[in-house]
């Protein structure tokens, strides 16, 4: 029998470690033959998630290029997707969340009516501009899509809300999924410096910050809460993978630099970062993914931006929008510091983001569309 051809398509290091476990759950199903396309929309941060999952890609855009634009991004996705899909022929490509690569991807299926598949569909803030272009990108990517795998029962309304076409699954979010490959009690750092940090006798406060809506005065005023953070805290100790990006290396440097207590690191992988963030003790980031991740781990979360679109996490009580103004990141920073029992409410809150077995329901799901599965698989339900 003639297996089905999957192809999934990411770029950016995000993307990689929410794809990866999908990617082995579709490479270890006897009836589908996966494909795995690359844009390098990042590139050492990409290579070294499919290193540490045990992947290989089957084609390779290798777009990055220094200070490029997101038109540069989209062009050269689709331009280089053209050929990829006249040789590969898949019977449906797969697209994850919100990035250039995502939305370029999808709009190039779409040029040759192909079938789309959107992995974490249906998240929304209702701005277009913030975050940006994750936004606009998801939203575009969610008219195109035929079949939408939401992680939670929210991001599944907000698909009926706007009345979008194709089947909805709820299945959970593939981030938890990573973990069970990449966190482990016995965990050696590559990075000397975590090695050597005392997270029993310290408070290790992990920080990540990039957005380009965060760039200016927003991100300044990250730096300067998190330089004034670790003065009034003697046993805090501050972790900051800085992002490559020369806007961010040069505001981190600029207000954290040559301070005590706070490191400045080059990124790190996902299996460091996992496992740092299991031995911390507060997250503060404006990343997406943590927001899914750190809960998972029992870890607080301080979302460094104005809205979120995972409302999830504020409800169940795993994740505070401490937004991008000095005074009011450091009052909820001072709070998870200072009360014991509003660190508690947080650590201890359920995560709804998934059990571990999302990618599992969406091959099922996949399979279920095909007609190779008889039963639609169940909604993952928190």
């Amino acid at each position: 029998m003639k297996k089905l051809k999957i192809m999934s398509v990411f770029g950016t290091r995000p993307e990689a470690i929410k794809m990866a476990p999908l990617v082995k759950e579709l490479e270890a199903c006897e009836d589908v033959e996966s494909i795995c396309c690359l844009t390098g929309q990042h590139r050492e941060m990409l290579d070294s998630v499919m290193e540490i999952f045990g992947l290989q890609s089957d084609y390779d855009l290798n777009i990055m290029e220094q200070r490029q634009t997101l038109s540069t991004i989209t062009t050269k996705t689709l331009l280089g997707m053209e050929g990829v899909i006249e040789a590969a022929r898949p019977d449906m490509i797969l697209v994850h969340g919100d990035t250039s690569t995502t939305f370029a991807g999808a709009l190039s299926a779409f040029y040759h009516q192909i079938p789309v598949g959107h992995v974490e569909a249906g998240l929304r803030t209702w701005d277009k501009y913030s975050p940006f272009p994750e936004e606009m990108n998801r939203t575009l990517v969610g008219d195109i899509a035929d079949l939408h795998f939401s992680p939670t029962v929210a991001n599944a309304d907000n698909l009926r809300r706007e009345a979008i076409g194709g089947e909805i699954f709820i299945t959970g979010n593939t981030a938890i999924d990573a973990m069970r490959y990449t966190v482990r009690p016995d965990y050696v750092f590559h990075t000397p410096l975590l090695n050597r940090l005392d997270f029993s006798g310290k408070r290790v406060v992990v920080l990540t910050c990039h957005r380009r809506e965060n760039y200016g005065q927003a991100m300044e005023d990250i730096m300067r809460a998190t330089a004034k953070l670790a003065e009034d805290h003697p046993d805090v100790e501050i972790v900051y993978p800085v992002h490559l990006s020369p806007v961010v290396r040069e505001c981190a440097a600029r207000y954290l630099g040559g301070r005590d207590r706070i490191h400045l690191i080059d990124p790190v992988d996902v299996q460091e970062m996992h496992n740092l963030m299991a031995r911390c003790y507060l997250v503060m980031t404006d990343s997406g993914g943590l927001q899914e991740e750190a809960p998972a781990l029992g870890k607080p979360v301080l979302v460094l931006r104005r809205e979120t679109e995972r409302p999830e996490a504020i409800a169940a009580g795993t994740v505070k929008l401490a937004g991008v103004c000095y005074d009011e990141i450091l009052a909820m920073a001072n709070t998870l510091l200072d009360d014991p029992d509003a660190y508690a409410a947080m650590a201890k809150a359920v995560n709804p983001y998934g059990d571990g077995y999302a990618c599992r329901r969406i091959v099922q799901a996949i399979r279920w569309h095909f007609g190779l599965e008889e039963r639609r698989p169940a909604d993952f339900r928190a």
